[in-house]
């Protein structure tokens, strides 16, 4: 999940390859994410390239309101299924809306898959640093018949595009620094009158993180952007950023 952009790059064909990474390094991710214990090794899961042996499984999960088969392996994050803070989001945020819409962190796809089936006429961009987590969204939205995803690297995202919504389960674990340049990279993306939800885990530093973001998105653009909590539940909160539609 770890997600920046260095310039404009050839144009992505619908099905191209999107990361987590972007500028910085996956040796200082994998600093950032010393302890983390989840779904797998730290190692792996902020590797841009898993070194464990690929084994796709298939696991079923509901997805927009659909039952649905989707393949996932190990070396990427929560490949048993979908995990408690993406379940939360999904199940809490309000319909996406817009043209341009943005999954940061897509993992096997989720929030990806969940956002394209939801807004079938809308272009959804799923990036990630895992060139595995990338192949499967890939493969599991052409398994769904799902023709308006694009899948890339961060640094792969025309500059100049902007969404009106995103949707984002972010790496906490990786530390503050890391998490907030992705967070600052992105959030300014949102186009006038567009909105993002992020779940964080409270016990994770919700509220902190809501606050920080507040202060430093006021600091840089004024009144242009508001940061509140949009609903909290099992632990988790799902923090709301809306750019004023009278955004630059």
């Amino acid at each position: 999940m770890f997600l920046y952009f260095s310039g404009r790059m050839p144009q992505l064909s619908r099905f191209s390859v999107i990361s987590r990474c972007g500028r910085i390094s996956v040796a200082a991710m994998m600093r950032g994410a010393a302890g983390y214990t989840g779904f797998m090794s730290e190692q792996h899961y902020f590797s841009s390239s898993p070194e464990v042996e690929f084994k796709p499984r298939t696991v079923q999960v509901e997805l927009a309101g659909r039952q649905v088969s989707v393949t996932t392996a190990n070396g990427i994050f929560s490949p048993s299924g979908i995990d408690k803070g993406t379940a939360v989001l999904l199940a809490q945020v309000p319909e996406p809306h817009g043209k341009y819409m943005l999954d940061i962190g897509c993992g096997w796809g989720p929030i990806t898959l969940s956002l394209a089936m939801l807004a079938p006429q809308s272009e959804v961009y799923g990036i990630d640093v895992n060139s595995r987590s990338l192949s499967l969204t890939e493969q599991n939205a052409r398994a769904l018949g799902l023709h308006n995803v694009s899948v890339s690297t961060p640094d792969e995202i025309d500059p100049t595009l902007r969404f009106d919504t995103i949707w984002s389960n972010p790496p906490i674990r990786v530390g503050k620094e890391v998490l907030h340049n992705i967070l600052l990279a992105w959030l300014p993306r949102l186009a006038p009158g567009g909105a993002a939800y992020l779940v964080v885990q409270k016990n994770l530093g919700s509220d902190s993180l809501q606050k920080w973001l507040d202060a430093q998105l006021t600091e840089r653009f004024g009144p242009e952007f508001s940061v509140s909590r949009y609903a909290m539940s099992k632990g988790f909160r799902i923090l709301e950023v809306v750019r004023s539609s009278k955004g630059s």
